[in-house]
C-alpha cells in the first residue's frame, strides 16, 4: 500500500535508522551526511526523500528515508552502500578528529510503512 506523502508523491516504504550523536557531534554529523549520503541518494532510482532528526535527550540521529518502492531499495548493491558508508565515516572522523573508527554508529535499523 501507498500513502500520498505532504509533498505529492508515493511512499511505500521509509527506511529507519538511529545513529549514536553527541551533541557535539551534530554539526560534524550533518556534514559528513550532506557530503556523502544526500548526493548519492539523489542519483538513486526510487529514491523519493530523506529526513533528517536529533534527539537531544537520548543524543541520537535518526534518519528517514522515503523510497517509491521497496524493491528499489533492495536493488542497491551491498558494495555500493558500503563504499558511501567509508566515505561517510571518513568525512566524519576528519571533522571529530578521530584517526580510526565510525563516530556516529548505527543503533537501529529498520523500515516503517505508511498507512
Amino acid at each position: 500500500m501507498a500513502a500520498t506523502a505532504p509533498s505529492g508523491y508515493n511512499v511505500v516504504v521509509v527506511e529507519h535508522l538511529r545513529l549514536k550523536v553527541p551533541a557535539a557531534g551534530v554539526e560534524a554529523w550533518l556534514q559528513a551526511e550532506r557530503s556523502s549520503w544526500e548526493p548519492w541518494l539523489a542519483q538513486q532510482p526510487g529514491f523519493l526523500e530523506r529526513q533528517l532528526l536529533w534527539d537531544p535527550k537520548r543524543e541520537e540521529g535518526t534518519l528517514l528515508i522515503h523510497w517509491a518502492s521497496r524493491e528499489q531499495w533492495e536493488a542497491i548493491s551491498p558494495a555500493a552502500v558500503a563504499q558511501v558508508q567509508n566515505r561517510f565515516e571518513a568525512l566524519a572522523r576528519q571533522a571529530m578528529g578521530m584517526p580510526q573508527g565510525n563516530p556516529f554508529p548505527l543503533v537501529f535499523e529498520g523500515e516503517l510503512h505508511p498507512l
